[in-house]
């Protein structure tokens, strides 16, 4: 390693902050436009600038110090414990997480890399069997490796490249899922085909957003009355167990000590994500994971789903479907964007939502045609979603291997730099 790089504790890098969590009876601390950051925030993003919460300003000056724009935050306690991103914009935070100000000649992006891969040191330096906490001062014990400021800046750029094109892929696969879900919207919620037809607005031979003259035939010109208000006449209503295919009965649910003992590259779902790697599957193909028990509704009431793909396990806390034909399994997903499955969940402490009680939620089948249409329009925009995932897999393995070899000094970075270009990157 080279003589210039330096040990330092992380409290010598700048201020170190803990927030807290405003009082909940105040309800008027909370819905305002000042992202307030919980471990819960910690989904994967280099850079966190939108949160599931916010405070109105009251509420921020409850909670006290402001995080700047680009602080580092790490949680701090609990199962999340080790986790790291950079805050994308002026924000607060919960007591969980620890954040580091970082004050110059350091590169904040740098400080970022070097915590994302200490997971297993940090929770190995918390106290507390029930409920492992790292406190702030402990926290700034910690130690880190710093090289010059022009090499911190230049490791930080090379992983950062990676990143960014990992964070392009996650944009455009949202975008994507944001046009599927508009489209069924129209279709399967709005009517708005048969709408337009009754108004006037879609003639035979025309076409509009998202309704190809060809389709015109498929859709009705009026609306009759069901158990659930005005639908188009002709689709009927059904309920969602007559229109999935159900595989609970190959999931096999493994143990912390099964998992560790069986490593391997297969995704381990759990009923919000992905909770390990095994060395084997028990599935292959394009499924839609709905969280059975445990984490299985959002705070509005639509359920937990993962659109999955390819080769991977599952345990007994998801449910496992397909679509049935002519219902397509993204069909399906899109479904679930917009109907609720609280009237459907069992359980305050622990809520569940029995395959047999998912049954009975209501389908509206719109007929066959009408459904392999939607899923030839639809299809193109998932397979984007699907590459732009697998990309970012190979991209995100590429920057493990290198992030390493980067902050300790063992990959230097002009080979770090050969090393991309060899592959086009």
């Amino acid at each position: 390693m080279a003589g210039e790089w330096r040990e330092v504790t992380l409290d010598q890098l700048g201020r170190i902050v803990t927030g807290k969590t405003p009082p909940r009876s105040r309800p008027d601390y909370f819905g305002g436009d000042i992202p307030f950051v919980t471990p819960t925030d910690f989904d994967g993003r280099r850079i966190i600038d939108t949160t599931g919460r916010y405070l109105t300003k009251s509420g921020a000056d409850c909670v006290g110090v402001r995080i700047p724009e680009r602080a580092i935050m790490v949680s701090c306690i609990g199962s999340d414990m080790g986790k790291a991103a950079v805050a994308g914009r002026d924000c607060v935070t919960n007591q969980q997480i620890n954040s580091i100000i970082v004050a110059d000649p350091n590169d904040p992006l740098f400080v970022y890399y070097n915590l994302s891969i200490r997971k297993v040191e940090i929770r190995g330096a918390a106290s507390g069997s029930a409920q492992p906490i790292l406190n702030k001062s402990s926290f700034g014990k910690l130690r880190i490796l710093l090289p010059p400021l022009p090499e911190q800046r230049a490791i930080a750029h090379i992983l950062g490249t990676l990143d960014d094109k990992i964070e392009l892929n996650r944009r455009r696969s949202e975008t994507l899922e944001q046009i599927a879900r508009a489209l069924f919207k129209a279709w399967f919620v709005d009517f708005e085909p048969v709408r337009a037809k009754m108004e006037g607005r879609w003639q035979r031979g025309q076409s509009l957003p998202g309704l190809p003259a060809h389709l015109y035939d498929l859709f009705p010109d009026r609306l009759v009355d069901s158990e659930l208000g005005e639908i188009p006449e002709g689709w009927r209503v059904g309920r969602l167990g007559d229109y999935c295919l159900n595989f609970d009965s190959k999931r096999v649910p493994l143990s912390g000590r099964d998992r560790a003992n069986r490593k391997g590259s297969f995704p381990y779902y759990g009923a919000a994500g992905v909770m390990d790697y095994v060395d084997d599957y028990l599935f292959d193909g394009i499924y839609l994971l709905v969280g059975e028990d445990g984490s299985v509704m959002r705070e509005d009431g639509l359920g937990v789903t993962q659109y999955v793909w390819g080769k991977f396990w599952v345990n007994n806390h998801a449910h496992v479907l397909q679509g049935k034909p002519p219902v397509s399994t993204e069909q399906l997903y899109l479904y679930f964007a917009f109907e609720s499955v609280a009237p459907y969940v069992t359980g305050a402490v622990q809520p569940k939502l029995s395959q047999g009680r998912m049954n009975t939620m209501p389908f509206l089948f719109a007929g066959e045609e009408v459904c392999l249409e939607f899923h030839k329009l639809v299809e193109p925009w998932f397979a984007k979603v699907r590459a732009c995932a697998e990309e970012s897999r190979t991209l995100a393995a590429l920057r493990d291997a290198l992030l390493p070899k980067l902050i300790s000094g063992e990959l230097r970075v002009k080979d770090a730099e050969r090393f991309l270009k060899e592959r086009g990157l």
